[in-house]
């Protein structure tokens, strides 16, 4: 059982030489191991127990190891709990927020926070539910699924530059037919993140444990599991809608996502 089993991850696996000679001698020892997946999630959750700063203690990575080439994906973790910490903040008024989070708790998330405030995280991540924006960066073709000691699995992989394309097309089509708005803009934070990386990195969608609730919701509908996730296809197929000004087709495949997903979403309500 993965130890937080409704998070799914978007990755950037940059290669080596775009790191400083310390790290770069700090990755280079690491083993290329889904093994780093659950230690990320383990020191997260010790951390939601025992309060630390981030920024404090060596970070981890994840390793692909392509072609006799070296990629990393750090976790990026002091990084991305001073995001979450003001989303959450900016979320809600301040006088609010203190109820939610104690001070301590504020205090050892934000220590630190000078090394950390101007640095991209490598990583992105959701919960319950994958944003639709995501599957837009991918063909069929880069999707793996399969089961391993964990459950079942979904893994997407392509080229940043691949990705980027992908996204830009995306973003033309959404603005060409909606103008200027969220949607637009939350592509558009997407293809900026991705700019930020190496040319020659690689891009991840891992499903995580979102897999397994996904598998079980297409089941009780008396599908094939995950073998019948057409997630990708109906993206491509929304966008595709929206650029030949076809309302009807993009909505037929944005409507076969969002309810396959809003099942998955569901089971928050049941635990």
């Amino acid at each position: 059982m993965r130890p937080t089993p409704y998070v799914a991850s978007l990755r950037i696996y940059e290669p080596l030489s775009a790191f400083e000679p310390a790290d770069r001698l700090r990755w280079m020892q690491l083993e290329a191991t889904t093994q780093t997946i659950q230690e990320e999630q383990s020191r997260a959750l010790q951390r939601v127990i025992f309060p630390e700063s981030p920024a404090l203690r060596l970070d981890g990575a994840h390793v692909l190891d392509i072609e006799g080439a070296r990629y990393v994906s750090p976790w990026s973790t002091a990084t991305r709990c001073w995001s979450a910490l003001e989303t959450f903040k900016l979320s809600m008024p301040s006088s609010v927020s203190p109820m939610f989070l104690p001070p301590a708790m504020e205090d050892a998330l934000s220590a630190g926070v000078d090394f950390v405030e101007n640095k991209v995280p490598h990583i992105l991540t959701e919960t319950w539910i994958i944003p639709p924006r995501w599957f837009s960066l991918f063909i069929p073709e880069e999707r793996v699924r399969g089961a391993n000691n964990e459950g079942v699995f979904t893994v997407m992989r392509t080229s940043i530059a691949n990705a980027t394309s992908r996204a830009e097309t995306a973003h033309t089509s959404v603005q060409g037919a909606f103008g200027e708005g969220p949607v637009e803009e939350e592509i558009q934070d997407l293809i900026d993140w991705l700019k930020m990386f190496h040319p020659q990195s690689f891009l991840e969608l891992d499903y995580g444990g979102l897999a397994g609730y996904l598998e079980k919701s297409l089941k009780d509908l008396g599908e094939d599991g995950l073998d019948a996730d057409t997630s990708i296809e109906d993206v491509l197929m929304s966008i595709g809608g929206l650029a030949s000004g076809d309302g009807a087709i993009a909505g037929r495949g944005y409507e076969r996502l969002v309810t396959r997903w809003r099942r998955v979403a569901a089971f928050e309500q049941a635990m």
